[in-house]
Formats: structure tokens, C-alpha cells, sequence
């Protein structure tokens, strides 16, 4: 942008006349001379060189500000946009690998070993929905909250079939049988899903002792219970001063039916170590932890978050995390070590007090005024 000498703030139409009439048509020349150069030009006096130098550097910078701040702005959106077409790319690149992957997969036997993840609903032969892997699922089934969708609860299930911890023994059976994006409906009996019922599993005490080993507090009927030996149960009756606690699963005994899917095959190292991370502390998520893996040593480390250094699951995490990569990666880790590391937070600097004389000097001050007024007072 280019400016003429009547922009400058201050400078009148004559004297932008004498200006010229010394040799000084620009605001870029005035603004390159000096005082004395300047009041060296008739009818400028020193005190206005000084202003209207003063002015037309002000003047320029402004520009070169404004034009800085526009070169700033567009920079910043066409970096938006940069990062949005990349995104974009990103996003239909990894479209092309699923479903070139998906036609891959098409039809493929599922094998024992096979990383999978598996659609499913489950529902118990009274017609109760437990389980399901997409918050559709949920809507669908009437059953949907949005604090476990949150919490990452509906989701397919991660399973290694034919590793037993991960899906119940009737649908790891049946896994085998399939194919990828196959759809089934099976029925599981209660030996190949939680079992059968069993009355020496339901335990009975006086309503004063499981106040004494509930930490005083009186049962409630469905609340969860857990014994001495780490049993976990569910009182299901309270009657003439006594507690039914039940060891039993809440789905022992009964039929289950699932619908089931295998929508993919985890296959790259990186992607099965997310889901172990993910699998064995719900609701974090693996890009948080960093990683450092040494194939030639067999041993990885894995420093732990600051949000996840005070779970309270965090030890058992930790060592059932370091089992699953031992056991299930084939032989490609030995050692997990796992770091924690705590930073010193960062203390806001305080101003610096003034000196205490400083301010007893603006006291007398105060009170010299003071003494003043008093005896114009007078």
C-alpha cells in the first residue's frame, strides 16, 4: 500500500507543499531523515520535523503491521485448509485399505489364533438383551446410555479365538466355523457359557455380621458383594434377619442366544498392542501411552500417562497387561517395563513487590500534602 505525505497524522496541506518544495515528495524519504535534515527545509520548524518523522514511521509500521497480520491470517487458513485436505485424504485412503481389506477378508475361514473383532448382541432365554457391540445395537434394544458410549462400552469384542478370557467357550467354538462377515444366530447351553447353577454357591449370614463385614452398612437387595476369598455376589434376598448372597453368574444356568459378526482381522503389531492397552483399562485410549519397542532385545517399554498414573486399577493393569503381550504376541516380547513419570508443575511467577521504602516515602508524601492543606486551612 502506498501512502502520500497528507496521510501523516498532524501534516496539513501546505505543509506537505513545503515538503515537496524541499525535495521530500514521500512518506518512505521523510521517514529516513533526521531532525536537523529535515528543519533544514524553509517554514519546518524542529518541533514539527520531529512530528512529522514521528508520523510517518508511524505511518509505515502501521502497514507493515496490518500487512503482516493479513500474510498471518491467510497463512493460518490456508494451513486449516492443508490440515482439512489432508484429513480428507486421509479419511478416503483409509476407506480404500478397509474395504480393499474387506474384499480380502471376504469369505475367509477364521482360524484358531486369528486377532478378530466380533459384532454381537447377546440375550438371555428370558429375552433380557446383555450385550451389545454399537451404540445402534443399544437404541435398537432399548438399552442405551450415553455415559457407557462415552466410556467406549459399545464396541465389538476384541478376541484371539480359541484363547480362552475373552468370549465364552460356545462362541469360541463357533468362531472357528465361520467366515469373515458372516452373520449367525446361535443358542450356547449353560456348560458352554457360564455354567450350571449351584446351591453351594448361594451363601446365607445374619443381617449383624454382613453389617460388620459390609464396613456397618445394611444390605440392599441387587448390590454387589465380595467375600474374603475375592468371590463376588449378588444379595438377592433379604428375610427374617438373614442376607441371600448368590456366587452364582447372574446368567448361570440359563441358554444364551448371540448374533454374531467377524467385521475385521487386527493383524499389524501396533494395532494389537492398542487393543490389549485398551482392552485392559476401559476408556483409555492407546494413542496416550508412549510407546518404544526393541525388537532385537524382545522388550518394550510403556510410559503410563499422567491421567492413568493414579487408577486404582493401575497395578493390576500393568501386570495383566504385560502377560498378554508375553503370552499372545508370539514370542516377540520378553520383558515389559513400564514408567511413570512425574513432572514438577509449573509455579506462576508473582510480581515483585515494590521496596518498602518506596512506600513509606509515598506515605510521608501522603502526609506532607496533608500537612499542607491543613495549615492552608488555617
Amino acid at each position: 500500500m502506498s501512502f502520500e505525505l497528507k496521510d501523516i497524522k498532524g501534516l496539513g496541506v501546505k505543509s506537505a507543499e513545503k515538503l515537496k518544495a524541499g525535495g521530500i515528495e514521500s512518506v518512505e524519504k521523510l521517514a529516513q531523515l533526521s531532525v536537523e535534515e529535515l528543519s533544514k527545509v524553509e517554514g519546518i520548524g524542529k518541533g514539527s520535523a520531529k512530528k512529522y518523522i514521528e508520523g510517518a514511521k508511524t505511518l509505515l509500521n502501521s502497514s507493515k503491521e496490518e500487512s503482516i497480520s493479513k500474510t498471518e491470517e491467510k497463512d493460518k487458513k490456508d494451513e486449516e485448509q492443508e490440515a482439512i485436505a489432508k484429513e480428507e485424504k486421509d479419511v478416503e485412503e483409509e476407506l480404500k485399505r478397509l474395504e480393499k481389506k474387506r474384499e480380502k477378508l471376504k469369505e475367509q475361514s477364521i482360524k484358531k489364533g486369528d486377532f478378530v473383532l466380533v459384532k454381537m448382541t447377546g440375550r438371555s432365554e428370558k429375552g433380557h438383551i446383555f450385550q451389545v457391540s454399537s451404540p445402534e445395537d443399544a437404541k435398537k434394544a432399548g438399552i442405551y446410555d450415553e455415559k457407557k458410549d462415552k466410556q467406549g462400552f459399545y464396541t465389538p469384542e476384541f478376541v484371539i479365538v480359541g484363547k480362552s478370557g475373552f468370549v465364552i467357550e460356545g462362541i469360541n467354538e463357533i468362531l472357528e466355523t465361520m467366515t469373515f462377515f458372516e452373520k449367525k444366530s446361535v443358542r450356547i447351553p449353560p456348560t458352554k457359557a457360564f455354567g450350571k447353577r449351584e446351591a453351594q454357591k448361594i451363601d446365607r449370614m445374619a443381617i449383624q455380621r454382613f453389617k460388620k463385614l459390609n464396613e456397618g452398612k445394611p444390605p440392599e437387595l441387587g448390590q454387589t458383594y465380595v467375600n474374603k476369598k475375592g468371590q463376588r455376589g449378588t444379595v438377592t434376598r433379604i428375610v427374617q434377619g438373614r442376607v441371600i448372597i448368590d456366587y452364582n453368574h447372574p446368567l448361570a444356568g440359563q441358554n444364551l442366544e448371540y448374533n454374531l459378526e467377524v467385521i475385521d482381522k487386527i493383524e499389524e503389531f501396533d494395532k494389537k498392542l492398542a487393543r490389549f492397552i485398551e482392552l485392559r483399562m476401559p476408556g483409555a485410549k492407546a494413542d496416550q501411552f508412549k510407546i518404544k519397542f526393541e525388537p532385537k532385545k524382545k522388550s518394550i517399554e510403556i510410559e503410563i500417562p499422567q491421567m492413568h498414573q493414579f487408577n486404582q486399577g493401575l497395578l493390576m493393569f500393568k501386570f495383566g497387561l504385560a502377560m498378554d503381550l508375553q503370552n499372545y504376541l508370539d514370542g516377540m516380547i520378553d520383558t515389559v517395563k513400564f514408567l511413570e513419570v512425574f513432572e514438577k508443575p509449573k509455579i506462576p511467577e508473582t510480581p515483585t513487590p515494590e521496596p518498602e521504602q518506596n512506600q513509606n516515602h509515598e506515605h510521608k508524601h501522603d502526609d506532607n500534602k496533608s500537612d499542607e492543606s491543613n495549615k492552608e486551612k488555617k
